[in-house]
């Protein structure tokens, strides 16, 4: 099931954005074997994942290999000789130390499509320095804009860095290098780096600062929270709404939603009144609860919505409509995105250790070694 359906992708299990990458591959109907390491004894075990819990591993099959050990490597060659694509996610120099980088594996498959997922690239003055989501998404200028005016910036959870600007970005990357090796027949290394990741997601952001609509001033900008219309706002019990009317029609059903005056709130551009005009939508927001708001503004085009919390999304009508959510192991997650027509995804199932029947397909038995 899925567009994705014969593609053989071999992960080699990380933290951090590599998964997400192979996991959206697997969704698709990609079929990856994940390479492990073997079980830790519990005292040993880190504490922060339960892979029992873990999203990201899902729809997998899952191969636990000693990688320092001379069996461990020589199946793991065997499996990177039969696959279209290797994902990564270690520090550069890391897979070529084991024996597996990408000069023997594209000397061994040709066409294969060698995915390395780092925070600061491969190569540069950065390339051995730790770092986490924050780190990439600061030094690429995108982090400095996210807050409120006078404040620290903002910390988006790992939602830039770690997901569009990471696995995304990857999954992007190998699926135009694996059209490339079906085309060619030559494969190639994808270098992918969250630090460039992130700058280019604020694509927009630079586009608006080019064309003198966007100040380095944190808190001073149309899509940063400080003007009226596009901002959250507290309601009378502490819960909030998301409002994004921008453009003038849904400005004005805004406004009439509040029941303020329009004609009090012309030149909407204007920031020198953004922080007068945010106080007085402030005090009409916080006299009704937010389900109160989301009821008056139902069947209304102003684009105000509730902001929802991690267990209430899920239950929205509009997501259980579409599916938008599905449960494994007990876990609430996202459900494959996107929608294709011919060729749907399947559903989610939780990761399952590999057989012999699989390693078979991609070249390794026990008898050879």
């Amino acid at each position: 099931m899925g567009p994705l359906q014969g593609v053989r992708v071999l992960e080699f299990a990380a933290l951090g954005p590599a998964p997400l990458a192979a996991m959206l591959l697997a969704d698709l109907g990609a079929q990856v074997l994940s390479i492990e390491r073997p079980a830790q004894p519990a005292a040993d075990a880190a504490p922060l994942f339960d892979p029992a819990l873990d999203v990201l591993r899902r729809n997998r099959r899952v191969l636990r290999l000693d990688l320092r050990q001379p069996d461990g490597l020589r199946v793991a060659r065997t499996l990177a000789r039969h696959a279209e694509v290797l994902i990564e996610g270690f520090r550069p120099g890391v897979m070529e130390r084991l024996g597996l980088g990408p000069e023997p594996c594209l000397r061994d498959n040709p066409r294969l499509v060698y995915g390395r997922m780092t925070g600061w690239g491969q190569h540069g003055p950065l390339a051995q320095r730790a770092g986490h989501d924050i780190n990439y998404l600061g030094l690429s200028g995108m982090l400095h804009p996210i807050g409120r005016a006078g404040g620290d910036p903002v910390v988006p959870l790992n939602l830039v860095a770690d997901g569009g600007a990471g696995g995304m970005m990857l999954a992007f990357g190998v699926l135009a290098a694996l059209t490339h090796a079906r085309a060619t027949g030559a494969g190639q290394v994808v270098d992918a780096a969250m630090s460039e990741g992130c700058a280019l997601l604020g694509s927009m952001i630079h586009t608006l600062r080019a064309m003198g609509r966007w100040s380095d001033r944190r808190g001073d900008n149309l899509l940063d929270g400080s003007a009226y219309f596009y901002t959250t706002y507290a309601c009378a019990d502490a819960r909030h709404v998301a409002v994004g009317a921008i453009e003038p029609a849904f400005h004005q059903r805004l406004l009439l939603g509040l029941g303020l005056d329009p004609a009090e709130f012309a030149d909407p551009m204007d920031r020198s009144l953004w922080p007068q005009r945010r106080q007085r939508l402030a005090r009409v927001f916080a006299l009704r609860s937010r389900d109160a708001w989301c009821e008056a503004f139902a069947g209304v085009d102003a684009c105000v919505t509730p902001v929802l919390d991690l267990a209430e999304a899920p239950r929205h009508p509009h997501h259980r409509a579409r599916g938008s959510f599905v449960e494994l192991g007990g876990v609430s997650q996202a459900a494959p995105a996107p929608r294709f027509a011919a060729t749907p995804a399947a559903a989610p199932r939780p990761p399952g250790d590999a057989d012999s029947a699989l390693l078979a397909e991609w070249g390794w038995t026990a008898a050879s070694g």
